[in-house]
């Protein structure tokens, strides 16, 4: 039997990027536009809450705490004090900040840009980024609005990705041991299913598992395309899904209240952190930035 329960009393502004922390046994969080990350455990303790001096747009495991994505480029981040230092900055451009972000199963880590508005200017297209290992960027994508939904399939083999504007989940052949992408297959149009894609994540099966930000669901979508499930969801706006619990048998899913543009919503629990249990699958261990010293 499948329950939705709340992850204590935490609530975010524009919540994104739940991460998994097997070596602590805490779940890590951003509120993105607010500048701060957070981390509580399974049964909602927070643990951490750092303030960051510029946007958050996701949160990966590294060899060495954390890394992130914030809006000008790559940081490590201490997971003890909250003190960042920065791995590769990216190219200036005000219309543009990193967005959603995972680590690949090879030691690289993966992040889309979004476009920011109300700063004066045409926002410039973004781009998909890679990080490598020796603070190396490359760019591998363009053309991007809202960049989201970036996972690997198990073997690390296919990526996924989407601009969530555009509404299509595309997957590519990756090549875990250079970072290169091939061809762009479409995967599924989310907007059939009332919602372009949000956050993904991928579980043990190969499956992957999108927030529906506008359907106030997650759906359930094979590595074919085929919709599996769709759950709904008691609070809108959910953002980015991620399986987490000592098990990885939970599902948690970050929510909206205000994405401080088309995003807002007066529900009394907007912005709160759901954990989805009894699910019957199991996630997979997020991939680790190796970052070389």
């Amino acid at each position: 039997m499948t329950t939705i329960r709340f992850l204590g009393d935490h609530r975010a502004r524009l919540g994104e990027s739940p991460l998994w922390d097997p070596r602590t046994g805490w779940l890590w969080w951003v509120d993105a536009l607010a500048g701060l990350i957070h981390a509580a455990t399974p049964d909602g303790a927070g643990r951490a809450r750092f303030a960051i001096d510029q946007p958050v747009g996701s949160i990966g495991l590294a060899s060495r705490g954390l890394v992130a994505a914030l809006a000008d480029g790559f940081y490590r981040l201490d997971s003890e004090t909250g003190a960042t230092r920065p791995i590769s900055l990216l190219p200036r451009d005000a219309t543009l900040r990193l967005n959603d972000g995972k680590a690949d199963r090879a030691g690289r880590f993966l992040s889309a840009q979004t476009q920011v508005h109300g700063t004066g200017g045409t926002p410039s297209d973004g781009g998909l980024w890679r990080l490598d290992a020796d603070g190396g960027t490359a760019r591998l994508e363009g053309g991007l609005q809202v960049g989201n939904a970036i996972c690997f399939a198990p073997d690390g083999r296919t990526l996924y990705f989407a601009d969530s504007l555009d509404g299509v989940i595309r997957a590519h052949p990756y090549d875990p041991a250079t970072g290169r992408i091939g061809a762009r297959r479409d995967l599924i149009d989310c907007r059939d299913l009332g919602s372009g894609p949000d956050g993904a994540t991928v579980d043990a099966d190969g499956n992957l598992w999108v927030a529906l930000v506008l359907a106030q669901q997650v759906a359930c979508i094979g590595p074919d395309g085929r919709v599996l499930r769709r759950v709904d969801l008691p609070i809108p706006y959910p953002a980015c899904p991620a399986f987490g619990g000592p098990d990885l048998t939970t599902l948690y899913v970050t929510t909206i209240a205000d994405s401080g543009h088309r995003l807002r919503s007066d529900h009394p629990d907007a912005g709160r952190v759901l954990a989805i249990e009894g699910l019957g699958v199991r996630g997979l261990a997020e991939g680790v930035y190796h970052i070389r010293e």
